[in-house]
């Protein structure tokens, strides 16, 4: 999407006219149904359309106007604008004309002030995103026309400045977006290591662990997960350092099984072919780390990503297995399935005795359980600290990304001892799975404030019902820690 800003509406293809709730045009949209001969008031009163939150109705070819088609959208009500109504207005507004054949879109966002106006070329970036590379015999009439955009604005230079960091995220949004949407024999960890290492160009120092490093270092719970593929395990590592000098790190751990078999505990061949995506808690971590580098954050930040893949070869690590992890502590593996856990499980270690962060996150799409809990809106906040729990939950309400926190009770912690090992894998049958899962992860942190997001439910989505968000990857939980850091952590 090419994205311009303009003080006039100029000659447009596509136009899109902002209303209110109670049909209520914009300015400019009150200026051109009178050029038109009332055209949008009589289509509003002749219909259901009433300037509703994310609703539209488009009137084609009117009378006296340029445009070919005119898309009117809804804000809701407009003494209780929000930036979520206007990016999903927006959203809305692109979807209704993007295969009407403009080239071009235009949006008169002249009565807003610039961030608004900046919010709005930040929706339909996010709106316009499709992972189509492979589609190679589509039909023309299968593709969006639309291109272009052009964004009307009282006070462009300001509207410029305040889409530069919002451009930023929805480019980190776009690179989780493409890493979850791509087939595993393409996306395997050393490519994954390579599209993070491209991240220097941002400004990002990248440091990729081989196996070799990986085996000396000591990280034999993440290495044991890949010992059935022919493909090498990465550990990637991606810093920031917008902050002071020598303050500690906000750290993100990511789960980046490229392709989840289960190993030798197999999967059933149905839905397989979707743990392609088992790698989204990386994606999220590393479209965090761009779109943090992107707009220059003010703070210090790590990513830190495990890579690997389940497969199930004779070389394979079998149930009862009991390895030894980068703690110290062994653990017993009765499910080649709980994977990601052992992954993170080494990966959080490293972290926080390297980095000696003020808190690590981190996201994984780690349990089936947590879709039985939560169904398939809501990724789980699971936490040994507050003030690293709450702002997570309240930079997720602001972006219109979906969290519950959930309980570690030291009760449940119980089902994960193994009287073969320090810890088991996997709990006592599939009660509280998410739980024991995040237990497991407890037991790997020792006091270092932490949270962890399961995003199984989340990642990937099958038929989306926002307009800014795609079917298929997703790129959950960029912006929420995007958010969180600019809202808590940066001056």
């Amino acid at each position: 999407m090419n994205i311009a800003f303009a003080a006039d509406l100029g000659q447009p293809q596509a136009l899109a006219l902002l209303v209110g709730e109670g049909r209520k045009l914009c300015e400019g949209g009150k200026v051109l149904d009178g050029q038109s001969g009332g055209t949008f008031e009589r289509a509003m009163q002749s219909g259901r359309f009433t300037g509703g939150k994310g609703k539209t109705l488009v009137v084609s070819a009117p009378h006296g106007l340029d445009a070919s088609v005119v898309v009117l959208a809804g804000v809701g009500k407009r003494d209780e604008l929000t930036d979520l109504a206007i990016e999903e207005a927006a959203g809305a507004a692109f979807h209704a004309v993007k295969m009407s054949g403009a080239e071009t879109l235009t949006v008169d966002a002249r009565s807003f002030s610039a961030e608004q106006a900046a919010r709005v070329a930040f929706a339909i970036k996010l709106a316009a995103y499709r992972f189509d590379k492979y589609l190679t015999r589509q039909k023309p009439e299968k593709i969006p026309s639309v291109t272009g955009l052009t964004v009307v604005c009282a006070d462009v230079k300001a509207t410029e400045a305040a889409f530069q960091p919002l451009s930023a995220v929805a480019d980190g949004v776009i690179f989780a977006r493409d890493l979850v949407s791509e087939p595993a024999n393409v996306l395997y960890p050393e490519e994954f290591s390579k599209r993070c290492k491209a991240l220097e160009s941002l400004g990002l120092e990248v440091e990729v662990l081989g196996e070799k490093e990986l085996e000396k270092l000591g990280f034999r719970t993440l290495l044991a997960v890949g010992m059935g593929s022919r493909r090498d395990s990465h550990v990637a590592i991606m810093k920031w350092n917008g902050g002071n000098s020598g303050e500690a790190p906000l750290a993100f751990v990511g789960k980046g099984v490229c392709f989840d078999t289960g190993g030798i505990s197999l999967k059933q061949p149905e839905g397989m072919e979707d743990m392609k995506w088992d790698m989204g808690g990386a994606a999220a971590v590393s479209g965090l780390m761009h779109a943090l580098a992107g707009r220059k954050a003010k703070v210090n930040a790590v990513g830190v990503i495990g890579l690997v893949e389940n497969m199930p070869d004779g070389n394979a690590q079998r149930p009862g297995d009991i390895v030894k992890s980068l703690s110290g502590q062994t653990v017993e593996v009765l499910n080649t399935d709980a994977e990601g856990r052992l992954v993170l499980a080494d990966c959080l270690w490293y972290t926080q005795d390297r980095f000696k962060p003020k808190f690590m996150i981190d996201l994984a799409t780690l349990t089936g359980a947590m879709i039985v809990a939560l169904g398939m809106d809501y990724a789980g906040v699971f936490s040994n600290d507050d003030s690293v729990a709450q702002p997570i939950l309240d930079a997720g309400a602001k972006v219109d990304e979906n969290f519950w926190r959930m309980p570690i009770p030291d009760q449940y912690d119980r089902h994960i001892d193994s009287p073969a090992a320090d810890v088991k894998n996997m709990g006592n049958g599939r009660a509280g799975g998410s739980i024991t899962a995040a237990l497991f992860l407890k037991r790997f942190i020792n006091d270092t404030p932490w949270a962890h997001i399961d995003i199984a439910p989340t990642a990937w989505v099958s038929k989306s019902q926002r307009s800014t968000v795609p079917d298929g990857g997703v790129g959950f939980g960029v912006r929420t820690l995007d958010r969180m850091i600019a809202d808590t952590y940066e001056g």
